[in-house]
């Protein structure tokens, strides 16, 4: 179809919806530049979501794959391959559970204690760089916020 020929989309002055101020494009923008610097400063390649597995390990220790992923907010198939590969990077074990031997237990190896203990300081970086363009009163705000929105 000729360029000419394509109908005009209705623009922000026909029905009122502004890109810039949407929640949800805000949001991925800020998550952008979240991603963005925690690439550049959280050691050991983690992934934001494979850091979360790892620091709630070292937090509240070895549980089941199943409570793992719904205390970091992940579906399951999601917590699967997280953990798959985390324990494809000697990272995190699995060892069955002693209170029940049809389910198995995820833990940090000692490789996973060091490199989370490590990562743990510079994601302090990470969020202090984040916000660093807000007023401190104006980071607990967002904080409080987003909590939230995401239901907590």
């Amino acid at each position: 179809m000729p360029v000419d020929d394509i109908p005009k989309a209705r623009t922000s002055a026909d029905h009122g919806y502004l890109l810039d101020e949407q929640i949800g494009f805000l949001l991925r923008k800020a998550y952008q530049r979240n991603s963005t610097i925690f690439a550049e400063t959280v050691p050991g390649k983690l992934t934001p979501t494979q850091f979360s597995v790892m620091h709630r390990l070292a937090e509240d220790g070895p549980m089941s794959q199943n409570r793992l992923g719904r205390s970091v907010a992940m579906d399951g198939a999601t917590t699967k391959g997280v953990v798959d590969r985390l324990i494809a990077r000697g990272l995190l074990q699995t060892a069955p559970d002693p209170d029940d031997r049809r389910r198995h237990l995820v833990s940090l190896t000692a490789d996973g204690v060091a490199l989370i203990d490590e990562a743990v300081d510079a994601a302090i970086t990470v969020s202090t760089e984040t916000t660093a363009p807000l007023r401190e009163r104006e980071k607990e705000t967002l904080l409080r916020l987003l909590k939230k929105i995401g239901g907590d």
